[in-house]
């Protein structure tokens, strides 16, 4: 039911200022969450609109604090160099790479936002939000091997994973990950991918260092402020009932365009603004904790992000990885995530956001859900119920000398996995927008941060569509090969890839040439894909 706005007070009709009820701001668009999301839309709608009244709001009382905090995810940049779940093996042993080309064209349509904006001005040193990371891939078992050579082979011939390495020796897996042959078996079989031209990404800087320049340039800002409640207004307009949530003070922000950019929030919201396109749909939260390191001696002899094969049963966002992280000029090892549960949809959220969110219109498709997916059920009770000993041994399984002194616990992002309504859980990002493009949000995770320019191109192609035609020219100034496949074009690839690193600080792409971890008797012969 929608919340009572003040002593039966019509937001519709009330004047700018009512004593007896809410302050009241119109605006032209409303950006609810301060997350990596919001950021990066109210960038771009300042470059096409810079004389509209933008508000963003976020309900903690500094931005970046979900999923957006670097310590809450992984800040891989997903480029699909290592992520091995974006790579699946077919019933035939052929390596299916069509996600890992979707997921790094979108992110270097981000590269080149991001290269825009220092280019610009707008952002500052790129050092201060995106170091230059080796990215790598690590299996071990003889299957698993051949499962990687196999994925290696398909990938090494498109030109957005030129230069990527492949070998079976562990003297030269030791020589780009030490950490990883220290004291292991020399008898099991073990294989690795590596790409010079990963990174680390500190996403709750560039959330800051985005949103800085927005307030800069006339764009508002209100931290500690919560949306309680949506409704449509007769003239097509949005009123938003928002909460100050130290003082309790309550206002309404009218608004011509609603972004939903709230995390695990954005389900409800969506649900109390009653559109029909986000009816069926519902939301299953998954925590995590990763075990982290700033011991000198062990960061040194460690400077990649190494993902592995996930288990049996688990969600895409549980691949074990060990991984380089800087935050704030400081260097640490992050090895997880361990999954674990709570109905909460934020970090910070309430024990009943889960319950809150089951609606008559869900109910069957969330049922559907957990009768399908009851590996997932399995695999999350027994993270729950595995002992310290039994997680610490999974890190020793990538770092066969670690030493549980030398690590701390740390509680990772919530994340709230889609469930759409035809049942089926959807491990990635959602885009739900109204018939008429008034309101939109997002669902799900991850690859989200690293796609949000192109995720945020469609909504503003959608939202907009009367003033893309003009806009056009703007945003492709900014993201000039956007509308381009890199992967059908090597020389175009090689381009776009140099210039980005050149202006991001990265490592830029070696020229295409065989892979270099093949054997000249392989090569000849072709591996097989």
């Amino acid at each position: 039911m929608f919340v009572r706005w003040a002593r039966g007070d019509d937001p519709a009709g009330a004047p700018a200022m009512n004593h007896g009820g809410f302050v009241q701001t119109d605006v032209d668009a409303l950006l609810i969450g301060g997350g990596i999301m919001s950021a990066t839309l109210a960038t771009l709608l300042q470059e096409v609109e810079p004389n509209w009244d933008i508000q963003v709001i976020e309900r903690l009382d500094k931005v970046a604090e979900e999923s957006s905090d670097p310590w809450n995810n992984a800040g891989t940049g997903h480029s699909a160099l290592c992520e091995l779940n974006y790579t699946p093996q077919k019933s035939d042993g052929s390596v299916d790479i069509a996600k890992a080309v979707t997921v790094n064209e979108q992110f270097q349509v981000t590269r080149q936002f991001w290269a825009h904006l220092v280019e610009s001005g707008r952002l500052p040193s790129p050092q201060a939000f995106i170091q230059p990371t080796p990215h790598m891939s690590f299996v071990w078992g003889a299957d698993n091997v051949e499962y990687l050579r196999r994925r290696h082979a398909a990938l090494s011939a498109h030109p957005l994973f030129a230069g990527m390495e492949f070998s079976d020796d562990p003297e030269v897996i030791g020589r780009w990950a030490p950490l990883l042959v220290a004291d292991r078996d020399p008898n099991q079989p073990i294989a690795a991918t590596y790409s010079a031209a990963g990174s680390d990404v500190d996403f709750g800087r560039l959330t800051e260092l985005l949103l800085d320049a927005f307030t800069e340039r006339s764009g508002n800002l209100m931290l500690g402020t919560e949306a309680l409640d949506l409704r449509k207004l007769p003239d097509g307009r949005w009123a938003v009932l928002v909460r100050n949530r130290a003082s309790g003070e309550k206002a309404v922000i009218r608004a011509r365009f609603v972004f939903v950019g709230a995390g695990g929030y954005s389900l409800r919201l969506l649900q109390k603004a009653g559109i029909d396109e986000i009816r069926g749909y519902g939301g299953f939260p998954v925590s995590g904790e990763f075990l982290r390191t700033s011991r000198t001696d062990v960061v040194s002899r460690h400077h990649a992000k190494v993902y592995g094969l996930a288990a049996v049963g688990a969600p895409p966002m549980s691949v074990p990885h060990l991984d380089t992280r800087v935050v704030e000029g400081r260097t640490s090892l992050m090895f997880g995530p361990y999954a674990g549960w709570t109905p909460r949809f934020l970090k910070t959220g309430s024990l009943t956001d889960l319950f809150a969110s089951i609606k008559p219109d869900n109910l069957l498709p969330m049922i559907k859900v957990g009768l399908q997916n009851l590996s997932l059920v399995v695999y999350l009770v027994k993270q729950l119920l595995s002992s310290p000993k039994r997680k610490f041994a999974d890190l020793r399984e990538f770092y066969a000398d670690a030493e549980p002194g030398d690590w701390e616990k740390v509680t990772a992002g919530q994340r709230v996995q889609v469930i759409r309504p035809d049942g089926v859980l959807q491990f990635g990002t959602e885009v739900i927008t109204a018939a008429d493009g008034s309101i939109v949000g997002l669902l799900g995770a991850s690859p989200g941060a690293s796609t949000a320019a192109p995720i945020m191109l469609d909504v503003l192609r959608d939202c907009f569509a009367d003033r893309w035609p003009d806009w056009q020219q703007t945003l492709f100034k900014a993201m000039p090969h956007s509308a381009e496949e890199l992967i059908a074009d090597p020389e175009l690839a090689h381009a776009v890839l140099t210039s980005t690193a050149e202006v991001l600080g990265l490592v830029p792409p070696v020229a295409k040439e065989p892979p270099t971890g093949l054997g000249e008797a392989e090569r000849a012969a072709g591996v097989p894909v």
